[in-house]
């Protein structure tokens, strides 16, 4: 909030959370949080709302579990998370996963194979960062894939959220992430993360990476078609009346499906006796046999599948 305040440098700014041990119940406290923050900026430290909150929402300790013994470890963490991750959809704000296909338009596809091929991808914007937290979760969704027994051998991607140089010692020791920062020092640091996001550019320093930037005919189809299923949706909602499909659940089960087309492929084509990976495979897996070749190449490598990829060169006779 602005103020007329040389000690507050012109600029009022507040946040209100909630520890939680499980983060699909936080959305059911976002719009207390909201009205919390207003009231923290019009009348800094009068707490009494916040207190009355805590003393009937606070939590207890399991019996014989002190604080000191209750630190997080890395493995509760991970665990907590996988367990948690799948009800991630809950959390997000209406329109959240349509504005990200918006603004993104053809090039949401670019920005699929990074979060399917478990990169650390980090997302600059300036301040406010709402909308940009709501795009880490909305990347993380793109790379759904429900078939079981795929994504053992593959780094977890973790949804950072909001990041700041604070946590440049955290993004360093990690392998797969999806963030957010309004930092621009970030840039400067290439070692933290192999995709940048810079509004609506997608960019990488990783020069085995740079042939997954170009959108190809098989991405351009994709996007036509996720159109075309969004068009239809609409189209029934106004004509029908049938509420009961919503445009979030649409674009949400487009990528998994999608997914899951590609990894049924792939277990398929590894249980079979030549184990050989055809252009009528990829074409098959809704990609370019040519365009996405680096893809599937690193796709093989990231999710453990020992296959031969047969395609052929075009500029061969």
């Amino acid at each position: 909030m602005p103020v007329e305040s040389e000690l507050e440098r012109g600029a009022r700014m507040k946040s209100v959370g909630i520890l939680s041990p499980s983060y699909t119940l936080l959305y059911r406290y976002m719009h207390f949080l909201e009205n919390q923050v207003r009231h923290q900026l019009e009348l800094p430290g009068h707490y009494t709302p916040l207190e009355a909150f805590y003393e009937d929402k606070k939590g207890v300790l399991p019996a014989g579990v002190t604080p000191q013994s209750c630190q997080p470890s890395v493995h509760w963490l991970s665990s907590i998370h996988k367990h948690l991750y799948p009800e991630m959809k809950i959390t997000h704000p209406a329109g959240c996963m349509s504005q990200f296909i918006k603004f993104f338009g053809e090039q949401i596809f670019v920005l699929w194979k990074f979060a399917l091929l478990r990169k650390r991808i980090l997302i600059f914007s300036p301040p406010p960062v709402g909308v940009v937290c709501y795009r880490v979760y909305c990347c993380c969704c793109l790379a759904n894939v429900t078939l079981p027994g795929v994504g053992a051998t593959a780094p977890e991607s973790k949804p950072f959220f909001y990041v700041n140089v604070a946590d440049i010692e955290t993004l360093d020791d990690e392998v797969s992430y999806v963030a957010c920062t309004t930092e621009k020092i970030f840039e400067q640091k290439q070692d933290l993360y192999d995709v940048y996001v810079d509004n609506q550019n997608v960019k990488t320093h990783l020069e085995h990476l740079q042939p997954l930037l170009r959108v190809n005919g098989a991405d351009k189809e994709k996007y036509r078609r996720l159109n075309d299923q969004r068009q239809l949706l609409m189209y029934s909602q106004e004509v029908d009346g049938d509420c009961s499909s919503c445009e979030e659940d649409l674009f949400i089960l487009f990528f998994m499906e999608q997914n899951n087309r590609i990894f049924q492929i792939l277990l398929e084509v590894a249980s079979s006796q030549d184990k050989t990976l055809t252009a009528d495979h990829a074409r098959s897996m809704g990609l370019d046999p040519q365009g996405d070749r680096n893809f599937l190449m690193d796709l093989l490598e990231v999710y453990g599948f020992d296959l031969m990829l047969v395609i052929d060169n075009p500029c061969c006779p």
